[in-house]
């Protein structure tokens, strides 16, 4: 083999273990999501009848409930907290968070804040305010 045959050869496996961890599979992580709470924290006047929906990554879980999530470190973690006041014409407040996956080192806690406001009657433009609760823990 001709010695410029072998340079290029060396020069091509250095460069082939040198690129190697640009496509090494990404590391998954586990995290457990908590709805630990969902409360009203005011109400003004617009109602004592309430739909809440807490959701993680498009899965609706209960206040108390987890769920446990398997994510490369790139991917996020999509949190959305809805409330909504049941009469016969409802108002509805939905609010909305992402957290990125690497960014979670141990526990994370994440508050939500949904306002509803009355959209008729005397207490039109009144509000009310729900506070929910996420806790993130990665796990080991």
């Amino acid at each position: 083999m001709p010695k410029h045959m072998k340079l290029v050869t060396a020069l091509s496996l250095m460069l082939i273990m040198l690129a190697q961890p640009i496509y090494a599979a990404e590391k998954s992580v586990k995290i457990k999501v908590t709805v630990v709470s969902v409360k009203l924290v005011e109400n003004n006047h617009v109602g004592n009848e309430w739909l809440t929906a807490a959701k993680i990554n498009g899965k609706e879980v209960s206040a108390g409930s987890s769920l446990t999530l398997t994510l490369k470190a790139s991917e996020t973690i999509h949190l959305n907290a809805y409330a909504e006041e049941q009469d016969k014409i409802p108002e509805d407040g939905e609010a909305t968070a992402s957290v990125k996956a690497s960014s979670i080192a141990k526990t994370t806690n994440k508050a939500l804040s949904v306002v509803v406001t009355e959209n008729r009657g005397r207490y039109s433009g009144e509000t009310a305010t729900w506070k929910f609760t996420f806790k993130l823990q990665k796990l080991s």
